[in-house]
């Protein structure tokens, strides 16, 4: 068989991807290639699931330990965007999928592929941010779904896997369909469907009970151009901010979140999310954009934030909207520089310090002390103007009988 005849698969080494290896060459004649990235979702080694992917029939395996790439290249620039779909949501699987579709391509054109699968359903999001990614960085591949488009149900992916003796160790099933990463996790599913029910422990794994925390805990977190780049006067790198945040906040039960979310293909969701790493981190960055930038490009940039959050939510990692917006977004974070203090405790992450050379906080300025240097008689001349346009149309209004009325108090 030619290489043009191959798939890549986005191998996951669980039961669904092992038995689509054999099912998809089955199906459709062609040799499957298995791509595993690690992007911090903890669990099993590269290696040994790129031996399962080899034992269940694929002709290649391509692993790639990218927990660095997606905490500087797709973490970083969520964090300086301060991401939260809906207001809420830190994008967790929402900015891996771009990541992973750059390494399905590649793997296609490296072993001469001229098509992707994925595993996704036809009700979620994350086929069309595959799907979409994809078609951004070549065009010319297709992609499928073994569940969506080949009916590959649970009961026919066990039935097959005993019948082609696949090298698989089937366990009990979890109730909820979980997503994670070192940005956090994604929990659905299960009686999780019934909106009014409130989550058990047992959905948890990043976070511990709130309720019950440990002693508080200060941390410093040091922003170079919106970027941690220490944490408590150590050097660390975006992966590591990211990890050490997880285990502190997450320590505190900080970052569990509980919504129903619209997604992108229409329908309403229940989600649970645990970001505890992700929420701090996007608290002091924002806290420190807070001090550091100017108030009208401020303004600007939190309706951006909130767009660039809904776009990447939406499949448009690639597109040319969210290329300008990451322009717009990196100029900002020039002077993004300094130190946030933090009290993590409780389920909360709460400011309590700010530092910062490139602050426009000016102590002068803001003082109602002695030293003083806002020279208050100047705000008698911003009133007038400020006011002007209001006195003008007040004043036609009165012309035309239409003035705002005043309740009368006057007591007889």
């Amino acid at each position: 068989m030619s290489d043009n005849k191959r798939i890549v698969l986005a191998y996951s080494g669980g039961l669904d991807t092992s038995v689509a290896i054999s099912y998809l060459k089955e199906r459709t004649g062609k040799d499957v290639v298995a791509v595993s990235l690690d992007v911090g979702q903890g669990g099993e080694s590269l290696e040994t699931i790129k031996q399962r992917a080899l034992a269940c029939g694929a002709v290649e395996s391509y692993v790639v330990d990218a927990r660095d790439e997606f905490a500087n290249e797709y973490c970083m620039l969520a964090l300086k965007a301060n991401a939260m779909y809906e207001g809420v949501y830190p994008l967790v699987s929402a900015i891996s999928r771009p990541l992973i579709s750059k390494h399905l391509v590649r793997a296609a054109h490296q072993f001469g592929a001229d098509t992707i699968s994925h595993g996704c359903t036809g009700k979620g999001n994350d086929q069309v941010r595959f799907e979409v990614s994809i078609a951004s960085i070549d065009p010319t591949l297709k992609a499928i779904s073994p569940i969506r488009d080949l009916s590959l149900t649970r009961d026919v992916e066990i039935a097959f896997a005993k019948e082609h003796k696949l090298p698989i160790t089937q366990t009990e099933k979890s109730p909820y369909s979980i997503d994670q990463n070192v940005w956090g996790r994604a929990i659905e599913t299960g009686f999780l469907e019934d909106p009014w029910n409130g989550p058990t422990k047992d959905c948890y794994a990043y976070t511990d009970d709130p309720a019950f925390p440990p002693v508080e805990d200060e941390v410093v977190i040091e922003f170079k151009q919106g970027i941690p780049v220490k944490i408590d006067g150590r050097d660390v790198t975006p992966l590591q901010a990211i990890e050490e945040m997880n285990r502190r906040a997450g320590a505190q039960g900080i970052g569990r979140i509980d919504l129903i979310e619209d997604r992108l293909v229409g329908i309403k969701s229940r989600e649970l999310y645990e970001a505890p790493g992700a929420v701090a981190l996007i608290a002091a960055h924002q806290e420190l954009e807070n001090c550091c930038l100017e108030r009208e490009q401020h303004r600007i940039k939190r309706d951006i934030d909130k767009r660039w959050a809904e776009l990447v939510y939406d499949a448009q990692w690639f597109s040319p909207a969210v290329r300008s917006l990451n322009a717009f977004i990196e100029e900002t974070q020039q002077y993004v520089s300094g130190e946030i203090r933090m009290t993590l405790h409780g389920g909360r992450a709460v400011v309590t310090g700010r530092r910062s050379d490139s602050s426009l906080y000016d102590y002068k300025l803001a003082t109602y002390d002695s030293g003083d240097t806002f020279d208050q008689k100047s705000s008698n001349g911003f009133i007038d103007i400020y006011g002007l346009p209001s006195r003008v149309a007040a004043a036609r209004d009165v012309r035309f009988g239409n003035g705002i009325e005043v309740p009368d108090n006057t007591v007889e």
